[in-house]
């Protein structure tokens, strides 16, 4: 009998990660299928690009089934996944700027229907206008968070949309806690003068900085 995601769900344990850390593939398959969505989101979120969202994605878990053996502690299993993540963004962000300046013009929303987008509202409404609204400040949601620091970037999108602890990401990051929290609140405080400088407030957009 096939197992359905909410049983792959609840089989995200020490025990799962422990058989895949022996070279079960079966139990390696299924950390891929419960944790692609979110390394993908990650990639999006950081480059606003699909492709490279894409190829940040498979290379971290080509990178987990080769390394996964080496793991010594399963609790630390979701900052190590995305202590991979984070390196495979730097380096496809030091490919780009090796080649080319990267700008905003240089990035595209996604075209997967999976894209995860930021949401002006909590709400969803089914007025055509409404929706469309939300769509544009999504995309400038994204903008406004490409024009921060790489460094901020990262630490905004793990906390704020991927919901990792501080904790977590001071492990992924290799950094103090101190520090995660410090490219926080400059990374939030940021967003907060960028948006205001396009004349957005909370109150226009529905969003809390």
């Amino acid at each position: 009998m096939a197992e359905t995601l909410p049983t792959i769900a609840m089989m995200h344990s020490d025990t799962l990660i422990a058989r895949a850390r022996e070279g079960d593939k079966n139990a390696q398959g299924k950390l891929v299928q419960m944790w692609y969505k979110r390394i993908y989101n990650f990639g999006f979120k950081f480059f606003f690009d699909h492709d490279l969202a894409m190829e940040v994605a498979q290379k971290t878990f080509i990178s987990m089934h080769r390394n996964i053996d080496g793991l010594q502690e399963p609790t630390r299993f979701k900052s190590w996944l995305y202590t991979i993540a984070v390196n495979y963004c730097r380096e496809e962000l030091r490919k780009r700027k090796a080649t080319r300046s990267v700008s905003l013009h240089d990035l595209r929303p996604g075209e997967s229907e999976e894209s995860y987008r930021w949401e002006a509202s909590s709400s969803r409404s089914e007025n055509p206008e409404k929706q469309l609204r939300q769509s544009e400040l999504s995309d400038l949601l994204q903008q406004c968070l490409m024009e921060l620091s790489d460094e901020q970037r990262e630490v905004v999108i793990m906390k704020e949309y991927e919901g990792l602890k501080f904790r977590e990401i001071a492990e992924a990051l290799n950094i103090s806690e101190n520090t995660v929290k410090s490219r926080m609140y400059y990374g939030l405080d940021g967003l907060k003068k960028i948006l205001e400088s396009k004349n957005f407030t909370k109150e226009t957009i529905g969003y809390e900085l």
